[in-house]
């Protein structure tokens, strides 16, 4: 652990011990620590600290004033390294002179390894500007706005009507924190007489990119007829694609799975069948047809079949489920144990790292049978390389969902209690509407209130129990806080967004 010599000279090795199960962080703060317990708040505390560190695409920020809700951070970028956090101690003792000889002092080190660092937080960025709500009097003082502008506890309405001076501040800071070249260049002097061309598509440069040979047919819910086959550039783009065995089985696979059921969402199938998605997006519109509105919305149907016209249909609509987040439900957002799909949290720069971009797989690849390029020599078997889990598109009790947002089909949810409110109707199917297609009335409505309260359960049930015991009754929610629904039918953000998504790979 320590170890030293008065007489070891330069090159002599010293032992020491090695802590290795002590992994320690650095941070190259930009400025002289003279205070850790004033430092520290700066960024955002042990805890914020930690919490950035769970996060790898997180970058640290630094505030300067940490007590000022304008204060503008600057960030640090996360690097790994290799390196030994030491301590070094060098004791001098000092030797009784002897008459006539010159006294040299007894010097002893002291080395002791702490720790192994094996994250660096670099500030490499520019600082931006601060922006300080002060108000510059006539005399050149100055006086902070911060008790006028912030409204700490419950103020009364004088509050909002006091006389303030004039504050205008930025309407954004900075994305980027590094200087980057822009290689100005003067504008295009034309001759005199020039005149602009009239603004058309011919004249437009990069107005769309090409167009995707996919062919997939879409159809809308007041549409009358759907289509009994696929459009023939489709079916000469998946066999110009299928050129392998592999191929073959896919096809074979997928036309099974439409003879069991005549109505199947993407997630669904790539949970059955282990197919490359990019062939997948090839295959499907030379199966099926994609219905846009409706109670089949965002679903591929086999060619031929009119959900419309049939009530057995009914168990192969489409749910838009999403988690319940408030405190009303019993826990905050923070607490979720889903986390969200995607968000615009997700890409606040500069405090975020972009992700690695997804390698291209080209044509000759897709024929091939390979991922992308670089990775035959590891590929795995072809049976379950693909395969997505079926809790992707089958909800379970006692389960919770991958994601916050789901789409399931009726038939896909596996609990009776569901089932019931499902079949409320057998046999009395009248019409099959836009909303609520062969279902009763409010039939999703009741659903997503019974899905919440089991989720909500099950959340509970993996938390730890409450300190004093007290257990909370549960009763069904609606989402709705007792406001009168609309009657008007409007698909949710979520849905279309869904959709444009999907509808964007074949356009």
């Amino acid at each position: 652990m320590a170890a030293g010599a008065a007489d070891a000279g330069p090159g002599i090795a010293v032992p020491v011990e090695l802590r290795r199960e002590r992994r320690l962080v650095c941070v190259e703060y930009p400025g002289m620590v003279r205070d850790v317990s004033k430092m520290l708040p700066t960024l955002g505390g042990e805890e914020g600290v930690s919490r950035i560190y769970a996060d790898p695409t997180k970058r640290l920020e630094l505030y300067f004033r940490p007590k000022d809700p304008y204060c503008h951070p600057v960030c640090a970028n996360r690097f790994g390294t290799s390196s030994l956090l030491l301590r070094i101690k060098r004791k001098t003792k000092r030797q009784q002179a002897v008459p006539g000889s010159q006294a040299h002092p007894e010097v002893t080190l002291d080395v002791e390894i702490l720790g192994i660092v094996s994250t660096i937080y670099k500030f490499q960025g520019m600082s931006d500007f601060q922006y300080l709500a002060v108000h510059t009097e006539a005399g050149g003082g100055h006086t902070s706005m911060y008790d006028k502008v912030l409204m700490l506890k419950p103020e009364k309405e004088g509050f909002f009507h006091q006389d303030l001076p004039l504050y205008i501040p930025p309407p954004i800071f900075s994305r980027l924190d590094t200087p980057v070249d822009y290689f100005y260049r003067p504008e295009t002097q034309h001759r005199e007489g020039y005149n602009n061309p009239p603004i058309s598509g011919e004249n437009l440069i990069g107005l769309s990119r090409a167009r995707r040979p996919h062919n997939a047919i879409f159809v809308n819910f007041e549409e009358d007829e759907v289509p009994a086959q696929p459009l023939e550039a489709a079916v000469q783009t998946w066999r110009r694609v299928c050129t392998n065995p592999v191929d073959w089985k896919v096809e074979g696979e997928l036309k099974k799975l439409f003879e069991i059921r005549p109505i199947w969402s993407r997630n669904a199938v790539k949970a059955n069948i282990s197919v490359h998605p990019d062939k997948l997006k090839v295959l499907l519109p030379f199966m099926a047809y994609y219905m846009i509105t409706g109670p089949w919305r965002s679903l591929w149907i086999r060619y031929g079949y009119d959900p419309r016209k049939s009530p057995e249909a009914k168990i192969y609509q489409v749910l838009d489920f999403r988690i319940r987040c408030g405190m009303k439900y019993g826990y905050a957002p923070s607490d979720m144990p889903v986390k969200a799909k995607r968000s615009t949290y997700n890409y606040s720069l500069p405090i975020t790292v972009k992700k690695t971009p997804s390698q291209l797989v080209s044509m000759h690849d897709l024929k091939q049978g390979l991922g992308p390029p670089g990775t035959a020599g590891t590929r795995k078997s072809a049976s379950n390389k693909y395969k997505l889990k079926d809790s992707i598109y089958i909800f379970r009790e006692g389960a919770l969902p991958p994601y916050r947002q789901m789409f399931y089909q009726l038939c896909d949810l596996n609990v009776d209690e569901l089932q019931k409110i499902i079949h409320r109707n057998d046999g009395a199917e009248e019409s099959c509407t836009e909303r609520d297609g062969w279902c009763l009335p409010k039939t999703s409505d009741d659903l997503r209130d019974a899905m919440s309260l089991m989720i909500r359960q099950t959340i509970r049930s993996k938390r730890p129990a409450k300190a004093d015991g007290g257990k909370e009754q549960l009763t069904y929610e609606s989402g709705e806080d007792g406001e009168d629904e609309e009657e008007d039918f409007k698909p949710s953000d979520g849905s279309e967004n869904e959709m444009e998504t999907e509808i964007l790979d074949y356009v």
